[in-house]
């Protein structure tokens, strides 16, 4: 509702004014809840393309042989705390 309805609806008397009232607020709650509608199908959107993406770049690590080449690599956590304890 506009400055000019409620011109045209200038209310007389208390219960006219509680019902112009009524009918802004109803329209800003119906605004409110049309953006959260949005914004929440959005983030759901996104959250959706972030797992796709996150498979995605397993599945290419996988295919390149990336996990195979961490696992060769790495040291057992035994041995890390003795190279670290001659570090010093």
């Amino acid at each position: 509702m506009g400055t000019r309805e409620i011109a045209e609806t200038d209310p007389k008397n208390e219960q006219e004014l509680t019902s112009v009232v009524q009918k802004l607020l109803q329209q800003i709650q119906n605004k409110f809840q049309t953006m959260s509608d949005q914004i929440t199908g959005r983030t759901d959107d996104m959250s959706s393309c972030t797992d796709d993406l996150e498979k995605n770049i397993a599945d290419l690590m996988t295919q390149a042989g990336v996990e195979e080449l961490e696992s060769k690599n790495k040291i057992p956590a035994t041995q890390e705390v003795k190279v670290a304890n001659n570090l010093y």
